[in-house]
């Protein structure tokens, strides 16, 4: 155990600043999951109605987003995490105090779209506080540090869902809050790291445009389109299941639909570090192929366990897995190969074109689910999960020609 968590020494003190912040931040983490609950059985929209509201929170995050990549590379990125922060707290503390109404998710859809806005300057960051050959480890500490929060926080809220909604929001204000304050007090040198490694070639500054440096590495565009793709099926993970599982056992449906949660959160923790280090030496379009296996394999197994229980805990084994692979090779890919002067924009387009992909299966999702059984609306997400694991075994034939210094 010492030599897994060991691993993760040596890096800049800024990465464990952000470390602690993630840990406090999700362990207020209790309403997103159950968003699709709230939506279905809070306020009694049909599934397709859940979708239509998802989609419109996912199409006013877009513009946001870009605007937090073009903020990222031109501020300071810590300052945009603290006011966006500063932003969600105040929303969620008005909603703990609001019965649950369209005015209830407005203000839980402004708090959505600004903890969006901060992602591209949360990734970004993660990858100025790293060399190229740390990155992994950065990630993989940052996405640790993520999960370490979520642990118990989707099992409270499916605990706290019936009856004491209100409280999640207030939990989830003061845990944000206290991640601001860690961010506002210990991070203060944001300069990027220093990298005098043969690869950083690619990551050195350019004064073009975006679309100049995608154009300079086409093979990307492949990456950003099977990424999107692949969020889209990530996404059904809070949507078709929880679901699913309101379909089989009702209300109880999101107590369950929490436990999973925390299995996934807890399959994180214990996985993420020794598949970082038993893994290191895969390259990262490898780690994208067997993530998105692994998560097709996952989903695949809901067609045919229904109804036992046990057997989604197995599934769900499996889908986190996938998820784990596919995490520890997204970033470290993308920032690898782009100009340190444009990650905040390029990982601001990576995220809006998975949540366009997103929005596009919310709304397909919900319009079947309302009337199509959902084993083959699983089915179908299976299929699409195929579709992405074979775009990365594309991508890793054309990687190797595109950025040689990468495979050295």
């Amino acid at each position: 155990m010492k030599k897994l968590f060991g691993q993760y020494a040596g890096l800049r003190r800024e990465m464990y600043i952000i470390f602690f912040g993630r840990v406090v931040t999700n362990m207020g983490a209790l309403i997103w999951p159950m968003l699709t609950l709230i939506l279905k059985s809070k306020m009694g929209l049909s599934a397709s109605d859940s979708s239509n509201l998802l989609l419109l929170l996912g199409v006013l995050q877009l513009p946001c987003t870009m605007i937090g990549g073009k903020l990222a590379d031109r501020f300071s990125k810590r300052s945009i995490i603290i006011v966006c922060d500063l932003v969600t707290v105040g929303c969620y503390l008005v909603c703990s105090l609001l019965p649950i109404s369209y005015l209830f998710v407005a203000l839980f859809f402004v708090a959505g779209i600004f903890a969006q806005m901060e992602w591209p300057s949360y990734d970004a960051l993660v990858a100025d506080m790293s060399s190229s050959a740390d990155r992994e480890r950065a990630y993989s500490l940052n996405y640790l540090g993520a999960n370490l929060g979520l642990v118990l926080a989707p099992t409270l809220g499916g605990l706290l869902f019936a009856q004491h909604l209100n409280l999640a929001f207030l939990i989830n204000a003061v845990s944000t809050f206290c991640s601001t304050v860690l961010i506002f007090f210990f991070i203060r040198d944001t300069r990027p790291t220093q990298d005098a490694s043969p690869v950083s070639h690619y990551e050195a500054e350019h004064q073009g445009s975006t679309w100049q440096v995608l154009r300079r590495g086409k093979v990307l565009w492949l990456f950003l389109i099977c990424s999107a793709v692949g969020e889209a099926v990530y996404s059904q993970f809070n949507f078709l299941l929880p679901l699913n599982m309101e379909q089989l056992y009702g209300q109880q449906g999101a107590v369950w639909f929490g436990m999973l949660t925390s299995v996934n959160a807890t399959v994180v923790i214990l996985c993420t570090p020794l598949l970082t280090a038993r893994f290191g030496r895969l390259r990262d379009t490898a780690k994208l192929l067997a993530g998105e296996v692994f998560i097709a394999l996952g989903f695949g197994f809901y067609i045919f366990v229904q109804g036992f229980i046990p057997l989604y805990f197995v599934a769900m084994v499996v889908f986190t897995l996938g998820e784990i692979f596919t995490t520890l090779g997204r970033q470290p890919y993308l920032t690898r190969r782009i100009p340190a002067s444009h990650r905040g924009r390029l990982t601001s387009i990576t995220l809006v074109g998975g949540m366009l992909c997103q929005g596009v299966a919310l709304k397909v999702g919900g319009a079947l689910a309302d009337g199509t059984p959902l084993l083959l609306v699983w089915g179908l997400v299976v299929a699409v999960a195929a579709a992405v694991a074979a775009g990365y075994a594309l991508l890793r034939r054309a990687d190797r020609r595109a950025f040689p210094l990468l495979y050295k």
